[in-house]
């Protein structure tokens, strides 16, 4: 069981976003986003959107640092990869995430 985040790397509107994702399960996932203070909004699919700026206040309540390509692996192995739903125009996918 472990909630994982990967770096802050992906741009968009000023900012840089990192991904948290469980590898147990999306009940687990959500449960720590809330206990941390991340709006449901925040929540992609599969993973939710967290701004670089909470980035260590994550961290510091329990998610584990990995490459984005090990938290993707981590998805697919617990079955929990879901595959990106179309967007329409002007959607960038990416909530915007409030304090931690």
């Amino acid at each position: 069981m472990a909630l994982l985040i990967d770096p802050p790397s992906v741009p968009w509107r000023d900012r840089l976003w990192a991904h948290l994702a469980s590898d147990t399960s999306f009940e687990e996932l959500h449960a720590f986003a809330a206990a941390v203070g991340i709006p449901e909004r925040g929540f992609d699919g599969d993973h939710y959107d967290v701004p670089a700026e909470h980035w260590d206040a994550v961290v510091a309540a329990g998610a584990r640092p990995v490459r984005s390509r090990d938290l993707v692996a981590a998805l697919h192995q617990a079955g929990l990869r879901r595959r990106k739903r179309r967007r329409r125009a002007g959607d960038p996918g990416i909530a915007t995430t409030g304090a931690p």
